[in-house]
C-alpha cells in the first residue's frame, strides 16, 4: 500500500525528526510534503534532514485572553534550504519576534495537536 507524503512527514515528526523533501532530478527543496516536485514535475523525491536554520519572513501576533493562554505569534519562516513554512517562535515574547530574525527548528509535541515544528531564536 502506498503511503501518503503527509503520513511520512508525520511519522518523522513522531520520531522527533524534522524532514523536508528534495527533488532528486532538479535538487529543489520542497515543503509542504507532496508527490511531485513543483519546480520540474518529477516524482523522484527524497526525504532529507534540513539544517533547521531559517529566518523569519513574516510574523503577526494573535491576541487572546490570558485565561485562553495569552497572546502568541504566528510566522512564516524561510528555511536556509529555500522553502517557507508556517509556525511560531517559542521562548520570545510574541511582540519581540522580528522579520529577519535568525531561528532554529525543533520538533515539539502537544497532547491535542500531536507533533509539529516550532522555532527558537538562533543561539538559544
Amino acid at each position: 500500500m502506498m503511503q501518503g507524503a503527509e503520513s511520512s512527514y508525520q511519522e518523522y515528526l513522531a520520531k522527533g525528526e524534522f524532514r523536508i523533501q528534495r527533488c532528486d532530478d532538479c535538487s529543489s527543496h520542497i515543503f509542504y510534503p507532496r508527490f511531485l516536485c513543483p519546480d520540474c514535475g518529477s516524482s523522484n523525491l527524497s526525504w532529507i534532514k534540513p539544517s533547521g536554520a531559517g529566518t523569519v519572513y513574516s510574523t503577526t501576533v494573535m491576541r487572546r485572553r490570558a485565561e485562553a493562554g495569552g497572546d502568541y505569534n504566528v510566522c512564516l519562516v524561510q528555511l536556509n534550504e529555500g522553502p517557507r513554512l508556517m509556525s511560531r517562535i517559542e521562548g520570545v515574547a510574541p511582540t519581540e519576534v522580528r522579520i529577519g530574525m535568525a531561528v532554529t527548528a525543533r520538533v515539539a509535541q502537544s497532547g491535542e495537536d500531536g507533533f509539529f515544528v516550532v522555532f527558537d531564536a538562533a543561539g538559544n
